[in-house]
């Protein structure tokens, strides 16, 4: 994956952000519990938000360096899965581990993407972006670990 310009990879990171509204959107549309029904909706929400904060890099500077970064634990789960295919009707768990691989990769892209710039700019929103995806695959993995213990009892 090679890049010309920091056009070319903020175009490239807007088409994969709003891939994936369209996929929570969707991931939301067909959840059969009501928390995974609002986490998958908020997903989306966070992901149009990326959309705009790339969209906006050069009028949002002040968001950008506002930004106050945590850290965020990563229990690591969706390490261990394997990457599966979206099949209409799968079962919410096959759901969670699509969507945590998902995430993981995002992290691991933008990871990639931000060690690719010397624009300080860029690699501060490929950093936020980083931040944000890793909140996402922690949210995922405690659902599906706590989606996991409820089956149990």
């Amino acid at each position: 994956m090679e890049f010309g310009s920091v056009d070319e990879i903020i175009s490239f990171a807007t088409e994969r952000e709003k891939e994936a509204v369209a996929f929570y959107t969707d991931l939301a549309k067909q959840a059969t519990m009501a928390s995974l029904k609002e986490a998958f909706e908020k997903f989306a929400l966070e992901e149009e938000k990326h959309v705009e904060l790339l969209a906006d890099m050069g009028s949002n500077k002040e968001k950008i360096d506002s930004y106050e970064f945590k850290t965020i634990p990563d229990l690591k789960i969706s390490d261990y899965m394997v990457e599966i295919d979206y099949k209409e009707g799968m079962p919410m768990p096959q759901i969670l581990k699509l969507a945590m691989k998902r995430e993981e990769r995002a992290v691991n892209l933008y990871t990639i993407m931000a060690d690719k710039t010397d624009n300080a700019d860029v690699k501060k929103v490929f950093n936020i972006l980083i931040q944000e995806e890793s909140k996402h695959k922690f949210i995922l993995e405690s659902l599906y670990d706590d989606y996991l213990a409820e089956q149990e009892g």
